[in-house]
């Protein structure tokens, strides 16, 4: 099943906002109704696929037959830019710019390597095209003329299971959901479950470095990844023959979080664990923010860690976004800010981290919630994006960013955000709400993520572009990274040009042109054109 074109996952599951919330943010922020872009597909001005018949021959002869090998507007459309509120706003708006001229479906690895190998022969731009979540534009590349997308759907299986070494090799077009069902039959879990996991795909997963919700129990998505599999337009780079290895710099790091701009992977080796026995999320109240965010840092750093460990601040609290298919609903929560714990294993290893992290956050000032609100988030975890798209449809803007820091610079990397956005959108006429949470912790810091509901305004995509920027420079000058798990893609790379510096970049750059001199694959993301 494909994603709805025009917004995020299945259309089934789209739901308008309740009459409590437009009104709320009809009085609160000024948002009225705006005429949204068309919604028949059918009724898109699609361009024309601008590439010649021989290559087009090439292609089909390199990825497997020309039924691989789709032009149809349709199967276009739906390969068009990721699922940014920009990249929704645009398509809703009819701009197609960015719309492929071919999309490509191999089977296996030898497919690629063909097609990588074709592509750089005629100087065709090539994107790797996964779930297709992508928020922050790695499907939009820079580029002159057309380019193709590379779906690899087909590739969805899993490779090998090794119970003994609790190892799993699996291929990147397999999605969150496939990937568990697969493992789950051999008594394994990854663990791994971002907001996008219904969507998204194993090679997304480590194209970009993502972290999941259960990231506190189970580590980030590069921190699972033991081998990787990379096809090149100049032959195939293997990766991970040990858990661990002192035999020089590890390349596996420098292929995750590459975007698709050092080649295409395809197959991933990653640590699997035994399904869990029991899993059990609860809330937890905090008076305040800065209250909070100290009690989690006690347990991340001393412990015991939970599986999940999550803190909306005041105004997210309030909102209800910790429990999102409540908010216009549920009883609105006490002043200050939700927390979430989760736990998962054996029911033994549960009691005990359960019952021995109660009495810190206790002791830090918590008031426990009981099990409701957490299992109320668990239920609803995956369902903000399409709040996101029902919030667009009623007039309002609705984006997110998000970055990290060490814990000393937390709390001027919370101010100084807040700061920016606020201060931006309120010059543009659009004051915005912006709330925020800390989603991932880990023992030296943790990880803010910020959401921004304004009124659209006339020009949507000129205030968020400002706005994005401002956000970006407070978060270099308050010692944040750019990015701590949606990646760079187009959208950061400036900023990224700045945190990794001349050197650094210059060393990519020399990495990318020695495993793809034409500058085919995906142009412009992550490392600007040449």
């Amino acid at each position: 099943m494909d994603m709805l074109w025009s917004g995020w996952g299945d259309p089934a599951e789209a739901a308008p906002l309740p009459e409590t919330v437009t009104g709320l943010l009809r009085d609160l922020l000024g948002v009225r109704p705006r005429a949204a872009g068309p919604r028949a597909l059918a009724s898109l001005d699609v361009p024309a696929p601008d590439l010649p018949d021989a290559v087009l021959d090439d292609l089909a002869t390199a990825v497997g037959g020309a039924d691989r090998v789709r032009t149809d507007a349709e199967t276009r459309v739906r390969h068009t830019r990721g699922k940014s509120t920009p990249d929704l706003l645009r398509i809703r708006d009819g701009d197609l710019s960015d719309v492929p001229a071919a999309v490509l479906l191999p089977e296996d690895h030898d497919d690629v390597l063909a097609v990588l190998r074709t592509c750089a022969r005629h100087g065709l731009p090539l994107v790797p095209f996964g779930g297709g979540t992508s928020v922050v534009g790695g499907l939009a590349p820079a580029r002159r003329g057309p380019f193709a997308a590379l779906d690899l759907r087909r590739m969805d299986r899993l490779l090998a299971v090794d119970p003994v070494s609790r190892t799993a090799t699996l291929q990147p077009g397999l999605r969150g959901p496939r990937a568990e069902e697969l493992l789950a039959a051999h008594g394994f879990t990854l663990g791994h479950f971002p907001q996008s996991w219904e969507w998204a795909t194993i090679g997304g997963f480590a194209a970009t470095r993502s972290s999941g919700q259960a990231s506190a129990g189970y580590g980030r998505f590069d921190e699972m990844v033991l081998g990787l599999t990379l096809a090149t337009p100049e032959g195939t780079l293997d990766t991970g023959r040990a858990p661990r290895s002192a035999a020089g710099p590890d390349l596996r790091q420098l292929l995750l979080g590459s975007e698709g701009a050092f080649g295409v992977l395809t197959s991933v080796t990653v640590r699997v664990r035994p399904v869990p026995e029991v899993r059990r999320y609860e809330g937890w109240h905090f008076a305040s923010f800065e209250e909070g965010a100290a009690a989690l840092r006690r347990l991340a750093q001393d412990g015991p860690r939970p599986t999940v460990l999550r803190l909306s601040d005041e105004t997210e609290s309030l909102v209800g976004l910790a429990q999102p298919e409540g908010i216009g609903t549920a009883e609105p929560p006490a002043a200050g800010c939700t927390a979430v714990a989760g736990y998962e294993g054996t029911a033994e290893d549960t009691d005990h981290r359960q019952r021995h992290a109660a009495a810190v956050l206790r002791a830090c000032g918590g008031t426990p919630l009981g099990g409701e609100p957490g299992e109320r988030w668990a239920h609803g975890r995956y369902t903000a994006p399409y709040l996101r798209d029902a919030l667009l449809d009623a007039g309002a803007f609705a984006e997110t960013l998000e970055t990290a820091a060490f814990w000393s610079r937390v709390p001027e990397l919370y101010a100084a955000v807040r700061a920016a956005l606020t201060g931006t959108l309120t010059e543009a006429g659009t004051p915005p709400l912006v709330m925020c949470h800390i989603s991932h912790v880990y023992e030296n810091g943790a990880s803010l993520y910020f959401t921004v509901v304004s009124a659209q305004g006339d020009e949507p995509l000129a205030h968020w572009a400002r706005a994005k920027r401002a956000a970006n420079d407070a978060i270099l000058a308050a010692g944040g990274t750019i990015s701590h798990h949606h990646g760079v893609g187009t959208d950061h790379r400036d900023a990224y040009l700045d945190e990794a510096g001349p050197l650094g970049i210059g060393a990519l750059r020399a990495v990318k042109r020695r495993l793809d001199p034409a500058g085919v694959l995906n142009p412009g993301v992550l490392l600007p054109l040449d």
